[in-house]
């Protein structure tokens, strides 16, 4: 059994160089200073490292380990650094680990495997909507692909190739579960079978530590089954949600989807691509080893169903009661995240395919014409580029940011951001939608609202407290004497009755917040010291920090692999 033949020199520092390229164009906008804030991507200065943000009490654990990461890096290297670090490296190891991993001896089918992957419409809406988690898992899938065929030949250093290349999609549940499915499909075999109980054994070390925050919190594992029809795939022209998802878009968000994606034109490309796919099919299946091309067959049709789920007949009212009853199965509500199994067999397909089709020409015609075939993604949603038409662009936040986050940290307690709000718009921010970054730049505890509003549709979250507070605000009962020991307004995100604030001492007022605090709050109030459970989530992330490092070292200890 073999696997895709390693890139020559020449054919890497090409790829690093068309990826390096495509990521300075996606992201042209971060050559400013400041912080890029949209939807939910919110980067601070320096995260905190806070119970909260590493093992949630009372909210599903959405973004865990992703928080408890950030705040560990960023307490030595500054946001706004990682934030172009992260996006950065993901379009560009999205890109390089796709043309690695096509199975060809051509450098521009290479080429076009790593543009088509790079320039993806999933990429394109998971950036817009601020899911930078999500990158890092679609930047994985490739290298984890090409090392888990590594294992399965048996190659010397594969293992913890495959946990390192595993390592950043698991940041994120969704990631983890892409991670997971991808190795389970593709490692097992009867030969191999010590090797395929250790990759996935890693993998579930890896996934721990959300798991057991899942089981752990206080919020359940149940969501409001609004969110179904909220997050369904939604259709982006004339052709409906599933031929957006057949071009690897049709995200629930019109707000995060390129403009050019509505074009009458785009569902003929889409035919097209799939065409030139099915056309590269047979080649991919030959020259990857017996076996694995219907595997990752599997995992695109798995992915394409699951994005579907929400639109499909029947799968909608299955979904919801799921989503009521069965706990965990949240995660599918937004089925086009997993979209990102199907784009990858789909782009080595069409790459192959295109390669294929010119097989006959004459071999410099045929190197134009694959070049043009690079730049079709380009042509066909050109409104990536510079960030995605300018959505993705840096601000500063306001001084009096900072002001508060030391009044704050030197009078500790809860604090409580005002309006009950999960997102916000501030003028500051050029009216940007953005999640409430307050929980992420305060050292304190912060509570704020998790209802989703959709549209008309909103979707109820999970957290308690939130629920009881919004309860006793609608009443227009004072926040005073509920244990909350400052309140945050954030001005110009809605409107707060002043009899919400009766009893309150006003510490700062300034143009775009106002802080409060309750004289007869207990300082340091919490719901009590953490307890067992929260410490299980910190055993799993040490767990799975010490399976990445004894990956590092061991493959640091093996002979130079070319990635």
């Amino acid at each position: 059994m073999s696997v895709p033949s390693n890139p020559t020199r020449r054919e890497r520092w090409t790829l690093y160089a068309v990826a390096a390229t495509v990521a300075a164009v996606v992201l042209a906008p971060l050559a400013a200073p400041g912080y890029a804030l949209l939807y939910d991507m919110v980067f601070v200065p320096r995260q905190p490292l806070s119970w909260q943000l590493v093992a949630p009490a009372d909210s599903l654990p959405r973004a865990v380990p992703m928080d408890a990461v950030v705040s560990l890096v960023t307490q030595l290297v500054p946001g706004w650094l990682l934030q172009r670090l992260v996006l950065g490296g993901a379009v560009v190891f999205a890109a390089v680990g796709a043309g690695y991993l096509v199975p060809t001896d051509r450098r521009a089918t290479r080429v076009v495997a790593a543009v088509g992957y790079a320039w993806t419409p999933y990429l394109a809406e998971r950036l817009l909507i601020g899911q930078w988690g999500l990158l890092l898992a679609y930047a994985a899938l490739p290298w984890i692909v090409r090392a888990a065929l590594g294992v399965r030949a048996g190659r010397a250093g594969a293992l913890p190739r495959l946990v390192l290349a595993a390592a950043p999609a698991t940041i994120t549940p969704t990631g983890g579960l892409l991670a997971f499915a991808a190795v389970a499909l593709l490692v097992p075999g009867r030969e191999r079978r010590r090797s395929s109980v250790l990759a996935l054994g890693a993998l579930l070390v890896l996934n721990a530590p959300w798991l057991v925050a899942a089981l752990v919190t206080g919020a359940g594992g149940t969501s409001d089954p609004a969110g179904v029809g909220a997050f369904a795939a939604r259709a982006e022209n004339w052709a409906g949600p599933l031929a957006a998802l057949a071009g690897t878009g049709g995200i629930w968000s019109a707000q995060a989807t390129p403009g050019s994606r509505s074009g009458s034109l785009v569902p003929l490309a889409t035919l097209v691509l799939l065409v030139v796919a099915g056309v590269g099919a047979g080649p991919l299946r030959r020259r990857l080893p017996a076996g694995v091309a219907p595997r990752l067959g599997v995992l695109a049709g798995a992915g394409l169903l699951l994005a579907a789920l929400g639109v499909l007949p029947g799968t909608a009212d299955a979904l919801r009661w799921a989503v009521l009853h069965v706990p965990g199965a949240g995660l599918l509500r937004d089925g086009q995240k997993f979209l990102a199994g199907y784009a990858l067999p789909l782009v080595l397909c069409a790459a192959l395919g295109v390669e294929r089709l010119v097989a006959r020409w004459d071999r410099d015609l045929a190197a134009m014409v694959l070049a043009g075939a690079a730049l079709l993604p380009v042509a066909v949603m050109p409104d990536l580029a510079l960030g995605g038409a300018g959505r993705v662009r840096p601000v500063s936040y306001p001084t009096e940011w900072r002001v508060v986050a030391a009044l704050t940290a030197d009078d500790p307690g809860v604090v409580l951001a005002l309006p009950l709000s999960a997102y916000r718009a501030y003028p500051w921010n050029s009216d940007r939608v953005v999640l409430d970054p307050l929980p992420r730049y305060l050292s304190a505890e912060v509570l704020t609202d998790d209802t989703l509003r959709v549209g008309d549709v909103t979707v109820a979250g999970e957290n308690r407290r939130i629920r009881e507070l919004r309860r006793l605000l609608r009443d227009g009962r004072p926040v005073a004497g509920t244990g909350v020991r400052w309140v945050v307004v954030q001005h110009g995100s809605g409107s707060v009755d002043p009899a919400w604030l009766a009893g309150l001492e006003m510490v700062h007022d300034g143009p775009f917040l106002t802080l409060y605090r309750d004289p007869a709050a207990p300082p340091a109030w919490r719901a009590g010291p953490p307890g067992p459970a929260r410490w299980a989530v910190v055993v799993a992330l040490a767990g799975a920090l010490l399976v990445v490092g004894f990956a590092a070292l061991s493959a640091l200890r093996r002979r130079p692999t070319a990635w």
